[in-house]
């Protein structure tokens, strides 16, 4: 049976086979690598004989873990129990989230997905505990977050049955979103087969301050790279404005690099993933990315010239960075929200807000919740009340409980 935790010692055992690999890619390359150069090729199944010519290759893979959610992951489910395995053959996790449907509030709201899902949720709780996975049940939490709190670690490969699943590069794993059938595959104990991706990386300088936030790193690349600008890419965050952004924050930019269709994005082992890692009891795993910091975090030779080693090199200074916004009808529609007032008249967009919602994959941790409740305050203490009806939505049971208790 495979061990559902990322426990320290999986941890450490997925280190030192990472390790080996590495030794073996590294002296058929023969130069430095960059981060996801590093993590990807470190999971080759067969490191010595794979063709590696990014763009161009097609490589077998041996993710760490896998990661479902509840629609897509039933018919995946069920092609691995095609599989006559008695249990899956990495750690695999199942998260009830996508059928609870935001209606009017959790309490009422999740009675409905019990009741109208009750027969899909039996199935997947009776598969989780025959083949050895772990399940979330209904109100646990979004399953991004819940992976960013329990499983995800610095240098890891998962791979989920949603999009979304890229919200783990923000704590250093590369999480890449695929189909059912490649999951049930790796369930099965088979290699999972991926184009070996290009590579862009986005060089950040300077820090945040004022109103501008993480998600408008995301924001502002999409605009630069559009919806189809990570295509079969990895996208790489380096430089010393990456260590300014918290693993929540980095986590945000991660989650929306699914909307520039990005294979995969990723953030360098930094302090602020060891706080994070300490603050979600974790600290454990945080001692051995130290141990194992050669494994994830870039070779210092890519940073001193990186256009040798990115296919492309996107450069933002964060000090210089303003609050975006994005949208209508496309994620890469971006400007500074000090455009947003010309281009209102010029477009005949609506001018008031009719609803605010902070919450789903993308803005719903701890981090994000506290900002709103800090605009909040802001507005009661000057005597102003909301016009508009603001939806919350936490992404976790951890994050939910952490709001109340503060």
């Amino acid at each position: 049976m495979a061990n559902i935790e990322s426990s320290p010692e999986f941890v450490e055992q997925a280190y030192k086979k990472m390790d080996e690999k590495l030794k073996v890619v590294r002296s058929r390359l023969n130069r430095p690598m960059t981060l996801a150069e590093k993590v990807l090729l470190s999971h080759l199944d067969d490191p010595k004989e794979s063709e590696i010519v990014a763009g161009d290759s097609y490589i077998l893979l041996n993710p760490d873990r896998v990661a479902h959610q509840d629609v897509t992951g039933q018919m995946s489910i069920l092609q691995f129990m095609q599989s006559g395995r008695d249990q899956v053959a990495v750690p695999t996790t199942v998260h009830c989230d996508h059928l609870v449907q935001a209606r009017v509030g959790a309490s009422s709201d999740l009675q409905d997905a019990l009741n109208e899902s009750n027969e899909v949720y039996q199935f997947l709780e009776s598969a989780s505990r025959k083949y050895g996975m772990g399940f979330w049940k209904p109100g646990s939490g979004i399953i991004h977050q819940v992976v960013l709190e329990n499983y995800a670690f610095p240098g890891a490969l998962i791979i989920g049955t949603d999009s979304h699943t890229v919200n783990g590069g923000g704590l250093g794993s590369l999480a890449i979103g695929v189909g059912g059938a490649d999951a049930a595959d790796v369930m099965a104990g088979l290699a999972w087969e991926v184009k070996y991706p290009t590579l862009i990386g986005v060089h950040l300088t300077g820090e945040m301050s004022g109103w501008t936030a993480p998600k408008d790193v995301i924001i502002y690349l999409a605009g630069l790279l559009t919806v189809s600008g990570g295509t079969n890419a990895i996208i790489e965050y380096f430089g010393p404005g990456a260590s300014s952004i918290s693993a929540t924050g980095k986590g945000t930019i991660c989650n929306m690099g699914a909307e520039l269709g990005a294979t995969g994005d990723m953030f360098p082992y930094d302090a602020r993933m060891a706080t994070y890692l300490k603050a979600t009891n974790r600290g454990a795993l945080a001692e051995l990315a130290e141990k194992y910091r050669h494994l994830v975090t870039a070779d210092p030779e890519v940073e001193q010239d990186p256009s040798q080693y990115y296919d492309r090199v996107v450069e933002i200074d964060l000090s210089k960075l303003e609050p975006h916004i994005t949208g209508p009808h496309s994620p890469d529609r971006a400007r500074p929200i000090s455009d947003m007032a010309k281009e209102i008249k010029e477009n005949d967009f609506p001018e008031t807000i009719a609803a605010a919602l902070v919450g789903s994959c993308t803005n719903s941790s701890y981090e994000d919740m506290s900002r709103c409740a800090d605009v909040a305050r802001q507005a009661s203490d000057h005597g102003i009340t909301a016009k508009s009806s603001f939806m919350v939505t936490p992404g976790s049971e951890q994050v939910r409980a952490t709001i109340e208790r503060d």
